[in-house]
């Protein structure tokens, strides 16, 4: 595949560049936002070299190219004429659909640039609880050792940053100085600031202003609340700081505001953050997390169920993505998270079924498609080449994945399965949810396995309808 050929043709049967107002792309999708989706000729872009599927959802016209997706951005850009920021101009239209998926667009824009790092830290801490271990079983603990140390704060960097991170990225999906959001949240992080915030006993001001502190309590779990690891807070900052930047470029002279429009930004933004938006944020993210808690606690099997059945459905529209804040918040709040464990199973299912169809199928070029796919979806994670490339082009093997993960899901939920990291789930994550003890872990092997292996033999058996 030629990847500037590929680039070219799905951008002159979308319509042409004139018809594009905006252009992303996640692992594998490349994602267009159409002025006039009426232009946009989806059969022939479906048969396009290298496009594996074509989707039109969340107000986007998705077109999956699997691990090619970066290399056929990178062309795509400048025919538009971008530099690759996923932005035509400041005046670019976004508006396209409804609000419901303008603000799914919105937060997959913020979350998606961040799960590399994510996957990352995710793979290190798997890593290091595998060697912790196996180290225990010969009576060594290397929790000590300077490379164990070092290599456990490279994993907990993205966490304990979050603030940072995420202001750039919401910053950037908000159209408003990403360098003064992360100023707000290099701020959240300072260790003197986390100091005052957690020092609930003796009363700080700012500007006179009470700066709010609390401690809350979820179930056995106490925590004096700190604004490092946090979601909530600075999202919720980011949004005031966008309405406030536009305000101030309405009301300053434009010789004055490279100067004054980030000063003022920042000496309003923070009394406004530690008063007001930092305490809402947090309480709102405690509630997300005692809502969540409710439901695993009131019948966890089920929960496992939903989310293991309904992941792979999610993902055809890209609505996964808003579930993130959930399991990050989890980590940020209470260090562990389950929402990933039973994705993982709705993962592994996906991967059985496309080698199902693998094992099954005559067509050459569709066990070519197959193979990728598992292979894809078991390692790291990553179904929308088995989703778009076999399982749902065939239906059946689809409703397999949906029933096979779903009963993955049940067996990690009855397990109490909890990982301590947020990472896409694969075999080069699987430890990460050995660090809560080995029986749960018993349990999260055993759901992937059925998962994986159930959705492969029902996807055999029950068989499809074959290309020709």
């Amino acid at each position: 595949m030629d990847p500037k050929n590929t680039a070219a043709e799905i951008l002159a049967n979308v319509g042409g560049k004139e018809n594009v107002s905006d252009v992303s792309h996640c692992f594998t999708r490349l994602r267009l936002v159409l002025k006039d989706e009426s232009k946009a000729n989806k059969d022939v872009v479906k048969h396009i070299e290298g496009v594996i599927q074509v989707v039109e959802a969340g107000g986007q016209f998705q077109v999956v190219l699997g691990a090619k997706v970066t290399k056929v951005y990178d062309e795509i850009c400048p025919m538009i004429g971008i530099e690759g920021s996923g932005e035509v101009s400041p005046d670019g239209d976004v508006s396209n659909g409804s609000i419901g998926n303008r603000i799914l667009q919105t937060v997959s824009k913020m979350f998606t640039p961040l799960i590399p790092a994510i996957a990352a830290a995710g793979l290190i801490k798997g890593l290091l609880t595998a060697a912790k271990l196996i180290c225990s079983q010969q009576g060594i603990d290397i929790s000590t050792n300077d490379t164990y140390v070092l290599l456990y704060a490279a994993s907990q960097i993205i966490f304990y940053f979050m603030p940072i991170f995420l202001g750039y990225t919401a910053a950037k999906a908000l159209k408003c100085n990403e360098i003064i959001a992360m100023v707000l949240g290099g701020f959240l992080c300072y260790p003197q600031v986390d100091t005052i915030i957690q020092d609930v006993a003796t009363a700080t001001t700012i500007y006179g202003l009470p700066v709010v502190k609390a401690a809350w309590t979820i179930g056995e779990s106490t925590k004096v609340f700190s604004y490092t690891e946090s979601v909530i807070p600075i999202l919720l900052a980011v949004l005031a700081l966008m309405f406030l930047e536009r305000s101030l470029k309405k009301i300053i002279p434009e010789i004055l505001q490279i100067i004054l429009v980030p000063g003022l930004s920042i000496i309003i933004m923070l009394p406004v953050t530690l008063v007001v938006l930092g305490p809402v944020g947090i309480y709102i993210g405690n509630g997300i997390q005692a809502v969540y808690y409710a439901l695993m606690n009131f019948n966890a099997m089920l929960g496992g169920a939903v989310v293991g059945g309904l992941w792979g459905v999610l993902v055809i529209f890209g609505a996964h993505r808003a579930l993130l804040p959930v399991g990050l918040n989890d980590v940020a709040v209470s260090g562990k998270q389950n929402l990933l464990a039973f994705a993982g199973a709705a993962n592994f299912a996906q991967g059985g079924a496309a080698l199902g169809v693998m094992l099954k199928t005559k067509s050459e070029e569709l066990k070519g498609v197959a193979a990728s796919a598992v292979i894809s979806a078991v390692l790291v994670g990553i179904t929308e080449p088995a989703i778009y490339g076999c399982n749902l082009r065939l239906k059946k093997p689809m409703v397999c994945a949906i029933v096979c993960g779903a009963i993955g899901g049940a067996i990690m939920g009855l397990g109490g399965v909890y990982g301590d990291a947020f990472a896409n789930n694969g075999v080069l994550t699987i430890f990460t949810y050995a660090a809560f003890g080995m029986t749960q872990f018993a349990f999260y092997l055993v759901g992937c396995a059925v998962a994986f292996f159930g959705a492969a033999a029902a996807t055999y058996f029950v068989g499809f309808e074959d290309l020709k």
